[in-house]
């Protein structure tokens, strides 16, 4: 069956969705031979595809991984900064980071903490980075002060950034700390650059500390289990791969 080129090389593991319509349009893909324009179409199992010469095995592909990380203070979650800060990637084993495709799904900031998920397959980094699908994500957030409930209900409303007004979000009041702090459970369903930090920081209460919880159903700590320590990464449990086949589904079904 013919597909794009870019969602081939996403479900082989060879780039992310977007990685691999950059790499097409820097001219770095062939198809029989041929330099192939974005959009265009082939069937693996029929045509030659080359990558920087390279060509695709069908033998070769990769079987598709689902990682969960905790990510730790002070590490990128990015594959291609030129950068000698430690990345996500780093923390993985040799085996892992060699060969497989393995790449975060979207981001979290360096001086942020907590779940990332890691995958070779671009269908879920595709689905769940694209802005029109909003899967909400939880955060434990320590702000400074104690916000008042007028505060946290324009948080929850959603205040305007760059113009443009942030989705609902649920924001409660987890705890309040004798020194000016206090620690909120916010969970929101997109993802701009820094939202909840600038969200903060516009309401009067900057971040002190920020940490993922979770992505959807996908929970550092599984209920009756222990918390994935930070530093530490695992396979995700059959259930959460299956959640995961269904956000991409729900994905097809709506475009």
């Amino acid at each position: 069956m013919a597909e794009r080129v870019q969602k081939i090389l996403s479900q082989w593991g060879i780039a992310s969705r977007r990685q691999a319509e950059q790499m097409i349009i820097a001219g770095r893909v062939k198809v029989n031979s041929i330099v192939i324009p974005l959009g265009e179409k082939a069937n693996p199992e029929l045509d030659r595809i080359e990558v920087d010469g390279l060509p695709l095995q069908p033998e070769n592909r990769p079987k598709s991984i689902y990682l969960l990380l905790n990510k730790p203070m002070g590490v990128i979650s990015t594959c291609s900064e030129p950068s000698r800060r430690s990345k996500v990637l780093d923390i993985l084993s040799s085996e892992l980071r060699n060969g497989k495709g393995i790449h975060p799904v979207g981001r979290l900031d360096a001086d942020s903490t907590g779940a990332l998920l890691l995958t070779n397959d671009g269908r879920v980094t595709y689905c769940l980075t694209h802005p029109k699908h909003c899967l909400p994500k939880t955060y434990q957030v320590w702000v400074e002060g104690h916000p008042q409930e007028l505060t946290l209900k324009l948080w929850r409303q959603g205040i305007i950034l760059s113009g443009k007004k942030t989705l609902p979000a649920r924001v409660k009041v987890l705890e309040e700390s004798n020194n000016s702090q206090t620690l909120l459970e916010v969970v929101i369903s997109e993802g701009r650059n820094r939202q909840i930090r600038r969200v903060a920081e516009k309401l009067g209460h900057p971040v002190v500390k920020l940490h993922r919880t979770a992505i959807g159903q996908i929970q550092l700590q599984v209920p009756g289990e222990s918390a994935l320590p930070s530093g530490h990464y695992r396979p995700l449990k059959d259930f959460e791969i299956n959640f995961l086949y269904d956000q991409i589904n729900k994905s097809s079904q709506s475009s």
